[in-house]
């Protein structure tokens, strides 16, 4: 499974992104799958998480509220719109699957993309 994403950019504090992964694979609709991100000097984060129905979602304490994740499994597609975004939102958003284990948790997870930039200016 091959996951690029993009949609990262530069934006001003808060504006909204949306950042699209688009999956290659026909095992895509069966992953669970994930955002997580990384900033300089930092510990991956874990950001949202869906599993393969859409049925349930997890966010991470820090952008409850403000990013909604969501799938297209006809398209193999999983988004994740970024709203009120601040500076401290600023790093490389990874898309990653998992086929099982637990949602937060990087480990667990099989499957990564590259991962874009995004750079929210005060």
């Amino acid at each position: 499974v091959q996951l690029p994403a993009f949609g990262g950019g530069l934006v001003q504090a808060w504006g909204s992104l949306r950042l699209t992964c688009a999956a290659s694979g026909r095992a895509f609709r069966s992953y669970d799958m994930g955002w997580f991100r990384q900033a300089p000097g930092k510990d991956r984060e874990f950001v949202a998480g869906i599993t393969w129905s859409g049925i349930s979602i997890y966010y991470g304490d820090s952008v409850k509220g403000r990013f909604i994740i969501s799938r297209d499994n006809a398209k193999n597609t999983v988004y994740l719109r970024m709203n009120s975004l601040k500076p401290e939102d600023t790093a490389v958003y990874h898309c990653a699957a998992r086929d099982r284990g637990r949602y937060y948790d990087p480990d667990d997870y099989d499957y990564w993309g590259q991962g874009t930039q995004v750079t929210v200016s005060s």
